[in-house]
């Protein structure tokens, strides 16, 4: 399950170009995470400001991945990446409790947007290395995620320095 099932779902050929758009707020993990699918060092990582993106290729698909800084001043320009978005990934510091409101909300307002409907939805419980860390199904029930009908979702627990669950 995750990514890659998603995408077996939505294209039905692998050759096919995917953009996926990385959202959640700044700290998060999202550029952690899109070096660690880059297999890149992820050793020195700096907040984002503006967006990444970088195209690459998992198990036959080209994948461009646009990932874009997620500090409270930046977040009103995400509405202009979510054109022709095959899959949003939504990472979330599963150990940052006092922000799970925020980025709750955060959610929800993307889950409204008319543009990402019925774009499958990705969400990374990320930092789950850390003893902190709030289990997916924790997350799940907190954000509300069954009540989402109008697309796939999945939420998948993971660790993205030491790429555990990002695959």
């Amino acid at each position: 399950m995750g990514l890659l099932s998603i995408l077996r779902r939505l294209k039905h050929s692998p050759d096919q170009e995917v953009r996926l758009l990385l959202l959640g707020l700044d700290n998060a993990g999202k550029t952690t995470l899109l070096k660690q699918l880059a297999s890149e060092d992820v050793s020195h990582i700096t907040p984002t400001q503006g967006f990444n993106i970088k195209s690459m290729q998992s198990q036959g698909f080209k994948l461009n991945v646009w990932d874009i800084g997620g500090q409270r001043k930046i977040r009103p320009y995400w509405r202009n990446y979510f054109e022709n978005t095959d899959v949003l990934i939504y990472v979330i510091d599963s150990s940052d409790r006092k922000r799970f409101e925020e980025t709750g909300q955060e959610l929800a307002e993307l889950m409204e947007e008319e543009k990402l409907s019925m774009v499958p939805l990705l969400i990374f419980a990320n930092k789950q290395d850390l003893m902190t860390a709030a289990p997916a199904s924790e997350l799940a029930e907190g954000l509300n995620l069954h009540t989402i009908r109008d697309r796939v979702w999945q939420i998948q627990a993971c660790s993205a320095i030491t790429a555990e669950g990002v695959q």
